[in-house]
């Protein structure tokens, strides 16, 4: 989202999510049937026929079982898209594809797709139009577990918004390039993030980060409880204003159930400390908490 943008109809606030954005300000006031009975001889030559003919097929079922290579892939309904405590739907749903390919060796290289709104929205707030109602992510790295119940996690995400502008003076180009390191431990993850690009729009961001921690307890066969606490630094100036004035944290806490055959829902509530002066679009607060409600089904 984009902070400090004013919005005229909003008295002078100004607006701008676990994905998320901010961008400007500007100094003037801008994832059997039963088995039937052989009757005859016949039935069981049949059969022992047929067993034949399966045997070659037997290795191969195993060579797949036995594959490095794993494909997974998730479609997800949320009633709303927030990334890092800040809305990117403008409080609107969003439906969510993640698709992911893992190699037994720990690499991995995966993408993320969903509807987003905040692009549109900070293009009113600034008098113009900027495209991109789709955000798609492409990531990729290597998980490494060095010691029993620890895992060490390194990679690169890139945040794409395809057909996307900017506004000169006030606006860049919202693509972000993030580089992060994690270590899990048992069902908590500790996760750091740094933009070596200037992030999502925000003029003059680059070296912005963002310090997550989370945590995923199993606390019945069927229910999660999720918890998570980070917090957003924004680095850098433009027009002279210190872009540390958009600094924040995010706490989230949750549950998801799992209700077998790939199929889970779950909701949790999110707040964040974010200024909402810097945070606030057409009138809504995208950084205020609230609830969020999701449906999924992982293949």
């Amino acid at each position: 989202m984009v902070p400090g943008a004013l919005d005229p109809a909003d008295d002078g606030y100004g607006t701008s999510t676990w994905r998320w954005h901010v961008c400007c300000y500007f100094g003037d006031g801008e994832s059997s049937s039963n088995a039937q009975k052989d009757t005859n001889m016949k039935c069981r030559s049949q059969l022992a026929a047929l067993a034949v003919l399966a045997l070659p097929v037997v290795p191969a079922v195993a060579a797949a079982a036995d594959s490095p290579h794993s494909f997974t892939g998730k479609v997800a309904l949320y009633s709303e898209y927030e990334y890092r405590g800040q809305s990117q739907t403008s409080e609107k749903p969003a439906l969510q594809l993640n698709l992911d390919y893992v190699h037994a060796s720990g690499f991995y290289v995966g993408t993320f797709l969903t509807n987003i709104k905040w692009l549109e929205d900070t293009g009113k707030v600034l008098g113009t139009d900027i495209d991109g109602k789709i955000e798609w992510d492409i990531y990729g790295g290597y998980k490494w577990g060095f010691a029993k119940d620890w895992t060490l996690d390194v990679g690169y995400l890139r945040y794409e918004y395809p057909g996307s502008n900017g506004v000169a003076g006030a606006f860049l180009k919202p693509n972000t390039d993030e580089v992060y390191v994690g270590v899990s431990y048992g069902p908590a993850t500790l996760k750091y993030s740094y933009g070596v690009s200037e992030i999502f729009g925000v003029i003059g961001s680059e070296g912005s980060d963002y310090l997550e921690l989370a945590v995923n307890q199993p606390i019945t066969a069927k229910v999660t409880l999720n918890a998570l606490v980070g917090h957003q630094r924004y680095r850098g100036t433009q027009n002279g204003f210190d872009n540390g004035n958009f600094d924040y944290t995010v706490w989230k806490i949750g549950a998801t159930y799992d209700f077998g055959g790939g199929f889970t829902a779950g909701g949790y509530y999110k707040d964040t400390n974010a200024d909402p002066l810097y945070f606030t679009f057409l009138g809504k607060e995208w950084t205020k908490g609230r609830l969020v409600g999701f449906v999924a089904y992982s293949f």
